[in-house]
């Protein structure tokens, strides 16, 4: 008997997120060439549910369809303004929790974490959800240990996704975790799409720098900007700000919630990808531009923060420019 996968739709939910585990579950056959998975979607009282864009989406189940599953899928959805400002899961979000068997596996996709999370199903364990909503979410369940530089974290009965494509790794993983790598891969080439993904969610993490002018290290903050390829230390940006290194470092991290060191590599690191993306320079002249040094420094501190090597970075990210063609001529 295939495996029940019960995906649950809520108001606003995500259309492509919503079909992701139908999609790679789908793909996971025996060697006979039959499913492994029965993959069913259901709504809160089977009512037609809203997505995000525009549309509604017609279910056939209600939420009783959660009492026999073998896995229970909380599709993204918007986040709940309630929830992201009380972190109390809705009562009829709640009522539906309550039909799940004991034992049954649950997995959420980016914001249903903070579902799950309002559930008390991770309190104590590690999680993940988008990374835009990481410090909300860290806020409002201080008991989740929360890693916003992972695609997916697996607890083994709860498993959490980062958001978007980052569920289709997941899915992938669980394929492999039941039926092992070969079912997983073949499920992947279906999927048009890799097994295994290096890196994690920390590579698509933005670092905007705080638009503040007027700040008191804001001023040091553009001109660190402007000369990242010099070997600059802590008592420079002081000696900038005109202010001791303990005043600078107390006001820095009150101001943009980091220490200058750590602030300088992250800056570092955000020129040295959008070059990876943007360039065809070699990784030594990036570390050289960038400040890192050298190529050993480079890649070092790419595997610490973002999890991948600077050429696997570009790999994943580096989008060649499109060949263009002559127009035919006319007759």
């Amino acid at each position: 008997m295939p495996h029940r996968v019960a995906v649950l739709a809520l108001d606003r939910v995500v259309p492509m997120d919503l079909g992701i585990a139908a999609r790679v579950f789908n793909e996971a056959l025996d060697p006979s060439g039959s499913r492994l998975y029965s993959v069913t979607t259901c709504s809160l009282g089977g009512r037609p549910v809203r997505t995000n864009e525009g549309f509604r989406i017609v279910v056939d189940e209600d939420e009783s369809l959660l009492e026999s599953a073998d896995t229970v899928v909380i599709a993204t959805q918007e986040p709940d303004e309630q929830l992201l400002a009380t972190g109390e899961l809705p009562a009829p979000v709640a009522a539906a929790f309550a039909l799940i068997r004991p034992g049954t596996r649950i997995v959420s996709l980016c914001t249903s974490a903070f579902l799950v999370a309002a559930a008390g199903l991770l309190d104590g364990q590690r999680a993940t959800t988008h990374w835009a909503l990481c410090r909300r979410f860290t806020e409002l369940f201080p008991s989740v240990e929360v890693d916003q530089d992972v695609l997916f974290v697996d607890n083994g009965r709860i498993l959490t996704a980062a958001g978007g494509a980052a569920g289709i790794d997941l899915f992938l993983h669980l394929v492999r975790r039941d039926h092992g790598a070969t079912v997983a891969g073949s499920a992947a080439r279906h999927c048009v799409v890799a097994p295994w993904r290096e890196g994690g969610q920390a590579q698509f993490i933005e670092h905007p720098v705080p638009r503040d002018a007027g700040r008191s290290t804001s001023d040091t903050r553009q001109w660190v900007l402007s000369r990242l390829s010099e070997p600059l230390t802590l008592q420079d940006m002081a000696g900038h700000a005109h202010m001791s290194e303990r005043t600078f470092t107390r006001r820095f991290r009150a101001e943009v919630g980091t220490s200058p060191l750590q602030w300088l590599v992250q800056s570092r690191l955000t020129q040295a990808r959008g070059l990876l993306e943007s360039s065809e320079l070699t990784v030594a002249r990036i570390a050289t531009a960038c400040g890192f040094g050298d190529p050993v420094a480079l890649r070092k501190h790419f595997q610490t923060h973002l999890g991948l090597s600077p050429l696997a970075y570009r790999r994943a990210h580096h989008a060649p420019e499109p060949a263009l063609t002559e127009p035919s001529p006319v007759s």
